[in-house]
């Protein structure tokens, strides 16, 4: 019996026993009906009618939460005045279905329009959303992209660089409390204007993060220019940046050149390594950054732009401040939103994706079919500390995969066994007095991972022994980061 409170006409409150419904009447009652059209158009995203006027008809509880508008407020109402950038007036005229783009306050997204009869008479039009809003936006271009591949080997590169960028945010792998973090920084930035300074080591992907900054942004149809400042000729470096007119010296084309920052108005420009950037060279793009204006090379008149700056470094600027190599009222025009790339060592739980991605990318480029990765990899993986981050993790998988013929990539495909273990004294690592029982060291599924797993245990249990249980004192022993000692100790099961 089951006890239930409610209220009759007179909200006099009363109590009821009533038996439980048993599971299949429970089910046959949640069924869905032919008279829950109204549920059903409730759950259309985005669904909207207008009659011939353009008078509002109907609107779902999801489009006005969308629009945030009044849903009561808005019926009767002509469309344009709810919604200003519809395009349904547009769309009475037509008499056939189709498919709308917007890019409007709530964000971009894609719409069909579909003309209602009644017999023959055309009554009104009709409007729901396939898309809402830019991330979902991204989501199905890089998804559609992936299906061209396997029809169109080279058709979805060809179209990620029709505006000068390679990347969006999808294209960050991982699922680490660090990537999840970065993602939302990404997001975050990518709805101001404001510059963007991203640090990070070597190989962390800080050139992703600037792409998928731009895709997201209200610039993502205009220019994205990169620039890698430590590429930069010196004697090239002005006319790169800041372009030249007709005739400023010998060799100049005729009618001069524009610039990296001209060529990236409106848009996004991206400079790489600016640790690099000659100081001769930085009050000028402090000037660029603070007048929003550019003075070609031979140039008298100044030339308005508008072009958003994101930088990155793998240098600590505060330092060369120090040393007298970077400007610091630069460093602080540029540094208005701070974005950190994590290290791979710092987010050693995205190794398997980030593993997968990299293999199923390598099989279609080198004709491999490579489809299984042996555990006893991910734990090779897991004990080297990547000073080279994600692109040495790459060149790592794409070296082993030159070795693979079947479907498997195993530990025998890397032949270089001394770059997993060259942070270890591996003498010691080898001579350490192993105390497991041999027995269950050969009955269990990876005698040679189980063995590896056992010395490197016992390995660490014996250095921070040496060093009186002090992690900072063994983490130096070791040829390790603090953090990475800490990770080693979780997964090796060492608690001191």
């Amino acid at each position: 019996m089951i006890l239930v409170i409610f209220a009759d006409r007179d909200v006099q409150w009363r109590l009821v026993f009533v038996e439980p419904m048993r599971e299949e009447k429970a089910e046959a009652v949640m069924k869905l009906s032919n008279d829950d059209y109204k549920l059903f158009l409730e759950h259309v995203p985005g669904l909207l009618a207008i009659d011939m006027e353009g008078n509002i008809v109907y609107m779902s509880e999801q489009c006005a939460d969308y629009l945030r508008v009044d849903l009561e407020g808005s019926i009767g109402k002509k469309v344009d005045h709810v919604f200003p950038y519809t395009k349904m007036l547009e769309g009475l005229k037509s008499d056939k279905v189709q498919i709308v783009f917007y890019n409007s306050n709530v964000g971009i997204g894609i719409s069909v329009h579909v003309p209602v009869y009644k017999g023959k008479t055309k009554m009104g039009l009709l409007e729901y959303d396939v898309i809402q809003g830019s991330e979902f936006l991204y989501e199905f271009s890089d998804q559609y992209r992936q299906f061209l591949d396997q029809e169109f080997k080279f058709l979805s590169h060809e179209i990620s660089n029709l505006s000068g960028t390679k990347y969006t945010i999808n294209n960050i792998i991982g699922n680490s409390e660090q990537i999840v973090s970065l993602r939302e920084q990404i997001a975050q930035a990518a709805h101001t204007n404001s510059n963007v300074l991203i640090t990070g080591e070597t190989g962390t992907g800080k050139e992703l993060v600037a792409h998928s900054i731009h895709n997201l942004s209200g610039r993502r149809n205009d220019p994205f220019v990169r620039i890698n400042a430590s590429a930069l000729p010196e004697s090239l470096e002005e006319s790169e940046l800041f372009g030249y007119d007709a005739g400023s010296f010998t060799g100049a084309l005729k009618e001069g050149k524009k610039g990296k920052f001209e060529q990236a108005d409106k848009g996004t420009f991206f400079i790489d390594e600016i640790n690099q950037m000659s100081m001769r060279l930085q009050p000028k793009i402090l000037r660029a950054i603070q007048e929003k204006e550019i003075n070609r090379i031979g140039g008298s008149a100044s030339i308005s732009i508008d072009t958003r700056i994101i930088t990155a470094t793998n240098t600590d600027l505060k330092q060369l401040i120090k040393e007298g190599k970077f400007r610091e009222d630069l460093y602080y025009r540029l540094n208005v939103i701070e974005i950190h790339t994590p290290s791979l060592r710092d987010r050693l739980t995205d190794l398997p994706l980030l593993t997968e991605s990299a293999v199923s990318e390598l099989n279609q480029v080198m004709g491999k079919k490579v489809s299984k990765i042996d555990p006893v990899v991910y734990e090779m993986f897991k004990s080297y500390e990547w000073p080279g981050n994600v692109r040495e993790l790459h060149n790592v998988i794409e070296r082993a995969m030159n070795y693979v013929e079947s479907d498997s990539l195993l530990p025998e495909h890397f032949k270089f066994k001394q770059v997993f273990f060259e942070k270890l004294d591996e003498s010691a690592y080898y001579n350490i007095n192993i105390n497991t029982d041999q027995k269950n060291v050969f009955e269990s599924t990876n005698p040679i991972g189980t063995l590896k797993k056992t010395a490197e245990k016992e390995f660490i249990i014996k250095v921070l022994s040496d060093c009186r249980n002090n992690k900072s004192q063994a983490a130096k022993v070791l040829k390790i980061s603090r953090p990475l000692l800490y990770q080693k100790m979780n997964r090796l099961g060492i608690n001191l």
